[in-house]
């Protein structure tokens, strides 16, 4: 993923604080001899203070064998993102119709060693972690061993520790254009508000002037 220097976060805590509300996304792992690599949809818990994200699949699932030939993975989490039209990135002094579309987005991708954990308590305490991640009001009952109604489910499913090695993170959008390019798009943005709009246009307001020193 190339990276521009206005593109990039502008500290640890920019990304932190997207992905802890971004907490979809697709693990690659390397496929063994002869086989494609395997990309798994998945929801995860990302910690800060472990540097790990946690989450679990059922044991038929057919990417096990490879991961544990080889667990250097990447998780990959891309979200607001939205098609930016030619007209709204037109220079101040050009026509509309010379404009570049482009694509705004923000991408975290975060490259792991994966632990497989199979061990039953452990595997409860990792799982009560990610729902309380995704359910911190409550509502579901705790996985314990043994107990109903989950312990009889921790057979079925094997939990993935995954420590965090490096992050590359990108926030793409126009920092380093000109101060009317970006007014256009804001107002395009606002305007269009289609899926992904809002989220886009609150990034390029909070960003603006990242890449003033960097184009």
């Amino acid at each position: 993923m190339l990276i521009h220097p206005w593109d990039a976060p502008r500290d640890d805590s920019e990304w932190q604080q997207w992905l802890g509300t971004h907490d979809f996304g697709q693990l690659a792992v390397n496929g063994v001899p002869g086989e494609p690599p395997f990309v798994q949809p998945l929801h995860f818990a990302y910690d800060p203070e472990r540097a790990e994200a946690v989450t679990h699949l059922a044991r038929p699932n057919p990417l096990w064998p490879a991961l544990e030939t080889n667990p250097d993975v990447l998780l990959s989490v891309v979200d607001d993102y939205v098609y930016v039209p030619g007209p709204w990135q037109a220079p101040p002094d050009a026509p509309p119709e010379h404009g570049t579309p482009t694509s705004f987005y923000t991408a975290v991708q975060l490259r792991c060693t994966a632990h497989v954990v199979d061990d039953p308590a452990e595997k409860a305490e990792l799982l009560n972690r990610q729902v309380g991640h995704f359910q911190p009001e409550g509502g579901s009952a705790p996985v314990a061993v043994g107990e109903v109604p989950f312990g009889r489910f921790l057979s079925g499913i094997r939990v993935l520790r995954l420590e965090v090695v490096d992050v590359r993170a990108k926030f793409k959008y126009a920092s380093h254009k000109p101060q009317e390019v970006q007014d256009r798009v804001v107002a395009g943005l606002a305007a269009r508000g289609g899926a992904g709009d809002e989220a886009a246009r609150e990034h390029q307001l909070r960003r603006r002037g990242v890449g003033s020193a960097t184009r």
